[in-house]
């Protein structure tokens, strides 16, 4: 029976792999449900995950999990002790849950592997229609999947044909952080204000000067008549 889920589990990963890209360590994203069927069934996730999946695996949570099982009180103490030794994580590989209504949205979404508790054994579930009609609609050309976006995207950024968003931010800090042009004009105003300033006051003088070099030779005129 062991054996059996094994290759299904083999099968299944092996779908996802080839058609999403999906690789190890696998990150398995756990639920207040799972984490509450895993205790009820005496199920050790860190030990039999890497078992069952025959890969090495990385259990994960969200912040939205630890606050629902926070709210929830003691009757789920013990699933909120496991979520807290998990790694925080915003965007799943795998679910891990025991909610229908969650389960059901997931299987709406391409290439989301699913994973429950049934019987207390764990249980990788199959490709839902939704995965699989998105495959179909790659391999007839309809479609580009993720792991070929991700693949041309890397292709550009090693040619050089996609910039990097870090120096884009460089340099728009950049552009923001240099003088303003409006000022620079104000300033060669300004100077220009007191070069004509300096100017005028030694017109000034020269008047001055001149008015009282003339009024001396006048006296001097007139003390020899």
């Amino acid at each position: 029976m062991k054996i059996t889920r094994q290759k299904h589990a083999k099968k299944h990963l092996g779908f996802f792999r080839n058609n999403f890209g999906v690789r190890e360590p696998y990150q398995i994203l756990l639920d207040g449900t799972f984490c509450q069927a895993a205790l009820r069934g005496r199920i050790q996730l860190r030990e039999q995950l890497p078992r069952y999946l025959m890969a090495e695996t990385q259990l994960c949570t969200t912040r939205c999990v630890l606050k629902e099982l926070e709210t929830l009180g003691k009757d789920l103490y013990g699933a909120k002790l496991i979520a807290q030794k998990c790694q925080v994580r915003n965007c799943p590989h795998f679910l891990a849950t025991q909610d229908q209504n969650l389960s059901m949205k997931v299987k709406k979404k391409p290439g989301i592997p699913l994973m429950f508790i049934i019987q207390n054994t764990i249980v990788l579930d199959k490709p839902s229609p939704k995965t699989i009609a998105f495959v179909k609609a790659v391999e007839s050309g309809q479609l580009v999947s993720v792991h070929e976006k991700q693949s041309i995207r890397q292709l550009k950024e090693e040619q050089g044909l996609v910039k990097d968003p870090e120096q884009r931010r460089r340099k728009k800090r950049k552009k923001v952080s240099g003088p303003n042009p409006l000022s620079c004009l104000k300033k060669k105003k300004k100077t220009q204000d007191t070069n004509s300033s300096a100017s005028e006051k030694k017109r000034k003088r020269k008047r001055i000067r001149n008015r009282s070099t003339s009024k001396v030779l006048s006296e001097k005129q007139n003390a020899e008549g």
